[in-house]
């Protein structure tokens, strides 16, 4: 049974942040903002640039696309962050109010940056088992820059935060760009490393607390979370790739685009280098930083505008987030008679 993407949608606030005055309000050397991390740029929120509302737009931009009526969508998945209007609030529910999409039910879900490549895979084994469920909407925002403090040097590696909203439509029977297999893997031993340390039951909001600081994000074991992870990261990362490729039925020599999460420069050259591709075979968002689950949607869609997808393709989507987890969806791209 075939599911395909029947369109996406992005939406990116029109406020920016330069390299250069993160590289200031950091205290750091502009040639390792740009450089090293990888930041020319990242798109920040305006005042209503809300988490919910900007996956609302992506998502009607994605509904624009199609050209379908948003009641014959039959279910809504929040692929957003938990950063939102209102804390203990079902956002999915909100859009479904907002797109007028009646006939659907909604809810949320999320692992981090990883939440778009999971949501795909529920998506798609949901639809697989309920034949009821024949269209699909993935939409969400990210904001998580507001946690970001500059001046915290633990966090540094999180200072391509930014913001933006992204929308996926799934269709059960469509006859182009088909959702084959995925892989996800999760490790514990890294769940407590990055985390909000005050807002929830552990330690609520008081005023000492936000004195000190203590609502943005924070890595509480860096030497050890750093060692951890340069023995796993790279390891996991090929090895989601390599196992999605493999349950579809092809090889990592069949990739022709990668749509990558942003991180460090030398980190996605390298997995480009491990698995045999070219720097043309996927898009660096060193003008756009790290929009969280938003980023695979934003590489599609810009790959698109630059003309790198082909009817045919195969094309991987690829994820990691602080939890720890990675994942992987494969794509065969364009108009397919399989």
């Amino acid at each position: 049974m075939n599911i395909g993407i029947l369109s996406t949608g992005i939406y990116i606030p029109k406020q920016f942040i330069t390299g250069k005055e993160i590289a200031i309000k950091a205290g750091i050397p502009l040639e390792i903002v740009e450089m090293k991390m990888g930041i020319k740029r990242k798109p920040v929120p305006s005042n209503e640039d809300h988490t919910c509302q900007m996956g609302i737009i992506a998502a009607k931009q994605a509904i624009e696309r199609a050209g379908i009526d948003p009641k014959d969508i039959n279910l809504i998945i929040y692929i957003g962050e938990e950063h939102k209007e209102y804390p203990l609030w079902t956002a999915a529910i909100k859009m479904q109010e907002e797109l007028g999409a009646y006939h659907a039910w909604a809810f949320d879900v999320a692992l981090r940056c990883g939440t778009t490549i999971m949501a795909m895979k529920v998506a798609k084994s949901m639809m697989i088992a309920d034949p009821s469920i024949q269209t699909v909407l993935l939409a969400g925002g990210y904001r998580n820059g507001d946690f970001i403090d500059y001046e915290n040097e633990r966090t540094r590696f999180m200072f391509n935060l930014g913001a933006g909203g992204g929308a996926i439509l799934l269709q059960k029977g469509l006859k182009k760009n088909i959702l084959l297999e995925s892989e996800i893997m999760t490790d514990g031993t890294f769940s407590e490393d990055v985390v909000v340390t005050a807002g929830g039951t552990k330690q609520p909001i008081t005023h000492e607390v936000l004195e000190k600081g203590l609502y943005r994000l924070d890595v509480l074991d860096p030497q050890g979370m750093k060692r951890r992870l340069e023995q796993k990261s790279m390891d996991n990362f090929l090895k989601v790739i390599r196992s999605a490729l493999y349950k579809s039925g092809y090889t990592e020599k069949d990739i022709k685009y990668v749509a990558m999460l942003h991180m460090k420069r030398s980190a996605h050259q390298n997995v480009l280098k491990e698995l045999g591709l070219s720097e043309e075979q996927s898009i660096y968002l060193e003008n756009y930083g790290h929009i969280g689950q938003i980023d695979q949607i934003l590489s599609l869609e810009l790959a698109e505008l630059e003309g790198k997808l082909h009817d045919g393709d195969i094309v991987v989507l690829v994820s990691a987030g602080i939890g720890y987890a990675w994942g992987a969806n494969v794509i065969r791209w364009g108009n397919s008679q399989n």
